[in-house]
């Protein structure tokens, strides 16, 4: 897994409250299992018009001003619904590795780190007065630095956040499920040699 120090990057706005799993990634995209490869499933119902291909004008993120972003701005309940982890997959994919919410869904919250995703919890103020800014300010940036946990904005001005130390450590070092594992292979060599597993 990718490891997050320090991001700075384009913020696209997704206003809407309650954005569940389903609409992250559509039912139909779930039969594979690969991590890669969902970029172009992400928000596809509202992405899209009814073709499947055409992008929706209608729709914020379809705007080229908004193309290359990597931090996603959005509202309360993000990631609710099924826990399915298709859909960190599919946002980590388009390029997204760092979301900006009042709250999240747990499930969904914990997958983004083992995906090497950073979701931050900002008060509800906070989260409004971004998507002031970033509508206003075509380009707008955000610089995130995971281990000062601050957010600095394009005037200079710092957003302070909290996160879990544990959390905060596995992705500063890009451990994932299987990489917490490895920590320990000594101790588990050990124990499979005198189980006579080995």
């Amino acid at each position: 897994m990718d490891k997050f120090t320090t991001l700075t990057g384009i913020v696209a706005p997704l206003e809407a409250l309650n954005v569940d799993t389903d609409q992250i990634i559509p039912k139909q995209f779930l039969k594979r299992v690969e991590r890669s490869g969902y970029e172009g499933m992400l928000f596809y119902d509202w992405r899209y018009l009814e073709d499947g291909k055409t992008p929706d004008p209608a729709f914020e993120l379809n705007a080229p001003r908004y193309q290359g972003a990597s931090i996603l701005l959005t509202k309360d309940n993000f990631g609710c619904g099924s826990s399915r982890e298709h859909a960190p997959w599919a946002l980590n994919n388009y390029g997204f590795r760092c979301i900006l919410a009042p709250s999240f869904a747990d499930i969904f919250y914990y997958n983004c780190f083992n995906n090497g995703m950073l979701p931050i919890v900002l008060p509800g103020n906070v989260i409004e007065s971004l998507f002031t800014e970033v509508r206003a300010t075509e380009g707008y940036e955000l610089t995130v630095d995971l281990a000062a946990e601050t957010i600095t904005k394009p005037d200079g001005g710092v957003i302070a956040f909290e996160i879990s130390p544990f959390l905060k450590e596995r992705l500063l070092n890009g451990w994932d499920q299987v990489g917490l594992t490895l920590l320990h292979k000594d101790k588990i060599a050990a124990y499979e040699a005198k189980r006579g597993i080995a």
